[in-house]
């Protein structure tokens, strides 16, 4: 079977004994010291984007290297930049770190620039230069998964600012998400090529993986059926005898769709698989869905399942620390992964990087306040907080900031120390209100 492409945290620990060290229970109380390194770190990881956002286009840099300690500035960003950018602005806001009327006038310089860019069918290319110009003869792609990161962001802000909400709510409405979407398979391809004039041959099919939340988004806007969200593929179908593992469950049938509710195993732990079992594929659409809160049963809880078993593949390696997921190289980028814990998993090298573990801070706190004194011992620490990722075997770090990675560290503590405070204004917002009862009606194999 020829193989489908893809891209690219207190859930019910109680539901199965044999936890890897490190498990979270309900009744764990956040640690106020804990609380005060999390709110540095915070306010180091947001002067990056303070000191690398294009004061007129409000438009912030894909990455910054710091090899010899000068700084190697990449000038273009890309869509789910920009939202990291909004995101991490309101968060900087909400912990007090820049006063409301900054925040404001940050926003309304990013949103005036997003009004003039190139776009098609409201949707906005790939790559665009920090001087707000859409670079010619790279970056002519529309993706799905990127578009749909900024929706998240624009509908977030929205929320957060009532009166940018005119600006933001005319830029989600246009972005079109059906231009993408495959009604014949019912689901999205990955995007489309400017320069072909073409779709995508593959598919986003896999659930669990980033582009779930521009499939929740296009649902709540009425871009795409309800259905399609159970026409993709929980785990693949037994019959692609290819992947990593031949899963088992049952098949349910949810709004009149069979759906195969698949899993896998390991370490006598059910979960379901991401494909290729990294950190940020399974848990970055939580920063703004609430899929803790709203789906115990599938998500939520697979979430926490992932975190325990990249906890318990670390261990297993005998690593310092824990934390897989694609990230910068001393000289380029990778994917990287608790191998495991994917389809087709990605390798692992000892490559561990920060975000990992703050994407899984509402999880296995403690665990993570362990890990990230472990990455601190490795030299990982730099002035805009973590670099992106650091070896454990060999202790080279990617003196590397990127834009992405400091905005899944940046949500995540906002998240976990104002009580789901960016989940909260996503959700407030009709969009994401609307398909809600798809979160909350599904349970997984893995109960």
């Amino acid at each position: 079977m020829k193989k489908i492409a893809f891209t690219a945290l207190a859930v019910l620990f109680a539901l199965f004994s044999a936890l890897p060290a490190g498990a979270v229970h309900a009744s764990e109380q956040k640690n106020p010291s804990f609380q005060k390194e999390l709110k540095t770190v915070a306010k180091d990881t947001y002067s990056f984007f303070e000191e690398y956002t294009d004061a007129k286009t409000g438009l912030t840099s894909d990455i910054v290297r710091l090899p010899d300690g000068e700084a190697e500035e990449a000038k273009h960003t890309s869509p789910t930049n920009i939202s990291m950018y909004m995101l991490s602005t309101i968060s900087a806001e909400k912990m007090h770190m820049i006063s409301r009327k900054e925040a404001v006038l940050r926003l309304q310089t990013t949103l005036l620039t997003l009004k003039g860019l190139k776009k098609w069918n409201g949707l906005f290319y790939n790559w665009y230069n920090t001087d707000g110009t859409l670079k010619t003869g790279w970056g002519q792609f529309i993706s799905q998964v990127d578009n749909s990161w900024l929706t998240a962001g624009l509908i977030t802000t929205g929320q957060a600012y009532k009166e940018l909400y005119p600006q933001t709510s005319k830029l989600v409405k246009n972005m079109d998400y059906s231009t993408l979407y495959d009604p014949e398979v019912g689901q999205f391809r990955g995007g489309y090529d400017v320069v072909s004039g073409k779709l995508t041959d593959h598919h986003y099919g896999m659930f669990y993986t980033e582009p779930r939340l521009g499939s929740y988004i296009a649902i709540g806007k009425g871009d795409v059926p309800k259905d399609h969200w159970w026409k993709m593929y929980r785990t693949l179908p037994k019959e692609w005898d290819w992947q990593s593992q031949i899963p088992e469950g049952p098949t349910v049938n949810y709004d009149g769709v069979p759906v195969f509710e698949g899993h896998y195993e390991y370490k006598g732990v059910k979960y379901v698989p991401s494909w290729g079992g990294s950190m940020f594929e399974g848990l970055m659409p939580g920063l703004v869905l609430n899929e803790k809160k709203y789906s115990k049963n599938a998500l939520g809880l697979n979430n926490a399942r992932h975190v325990q078993l990249q906890i318990a593949f670390s261990k297993e390696k005998g690593y310092p620390a824990w934390g897989f997921s694609p990230s910068a190289t001393p000289d380029g980028y990778s994917e990287f992964a608790a191998t495991p814990l994917g389809t087709s998993g990605y390798k692992d090298d000892g490559t561990v990087t920060a975000h990992a573990s703050f994407l899984a801070l509402d999880y296995a706190p403690d665990a993570v306040a362990k890990n990230i004194h472990e990455l601190r011992k490795l030299n990982a620490y730099g002035k805009h907080g973590f670099y992106d990722s650091v070896n454990v075997k060999s202790g080279e770090v990617a003196k590397a900031y990127l834009a992405l990675d400091q905005g899944m560290i940046m949500v995540s503590i906002a998240n976990h120390v104002k009580h789901d405070v960016i989940r909260n204004y996503f959700h407030s917002d009709p969009i994401a209100r609307k398909p809600v009862e798809l979160l909350k009606k599904e349970v997984f194999s893995i109960k």
